[in-house]
């Protein structure tokens, strides 16, 4: 009986020609999805449950498998680079990554303008505001450079990227937003301690003063 293929899990498996410093720094860059997922989303559930950033992350899946369900239906191949890489099992338009950074970044763009939640100083925002779309086109380059993906795919998956990001910003913000309180009080939401700051100007100094004064109320206490 002959031995089935294998076939690797590809979560950060990246390739790139070897000693090629530009191919190995894009490669890095061409994993800032799982790094945004494992290392921003998931610990922003187990240390801070807002239902902004829950609605983001469920924002991202939702685009995701649009993404997938739009491979399907076009079903158009990899570049031939691609067949070097041991990646072409799946279809290339659009990409993932680009409609994954860039909606990403249209969020993240929208709550820093809108200042929902209150977390950055008006100085602070231009900083995060070029990080965002520094990441996006560099991610974008990265999967042509690295042989992943055509230009039209990468243009074809932030332009989607871009329009869902938008809709679902508009969606949460103003139609979701007004069930906040409901999930803040459901039995859910008060087993996993799950909240909305976003109407709170200053997160950050909100929850700081909070904390001092909490402290000073237990040190009163004890004495």
């Amino acid at each position: 009986m002959p031995t089935p293929p294998l076939k690797a899990v590809t979560l950060t498996h990246v390739r790139y020609t070897k000693g090629d410093q530009l191919g190995y720094f894009l490669a890095w860059v061409s994993l800032v999805p799982v790094f945004i997922s494992l290392g921003g989303f998931i610990s922003h559930f187990i240390f801070r449950r807002e239902l902004q950033g829950m609605f983001f992350a469920l924002g991202i899946l939702i685009s995701q498998i649009i993404s997938e369900l739009t491979k399907k239906v076009v079903q158009q191949a990899r570049p031939e680079t691609c067949a070097l890489l041991e990646m072409c099992d799946s279809h290339g338009w659009p990409s993932s990554h680009s409609q994954y950074v860039f909606f990403f970044a249209v969020y993240m763009t929208l709550l820093t303008c809108k200042g929902i939640g209150g977390i950055w100083k008006v100085k602070s925002k231009w900083v995060f505001l070029f990080l965002y779309w520094s990441l996006a086109p560099l991610t974008m380059y990265s999967r042509v450079y690295l042989g992943y993906h055509t230009v039209p795919q990468v243009f074809a998956g932030a332009a989607l990227g871009i329009f869902l990001g938008w809709v679902w910003f508009w969606v949460v913000n103003s139609v979701l937003f007004s069930c906040f309180p409901a999930i803040e009080e459901s039995a859910f939401g008060r087993m996993f301690y799950i909240k909305d700051t976003s109407h709170i100007p200053n997160v950050f100094k909100f929850e700081y003063d909070n904390a001092r004064a909490a402290r000073r109320n237990m040190a009163s206490k004890s004495s």
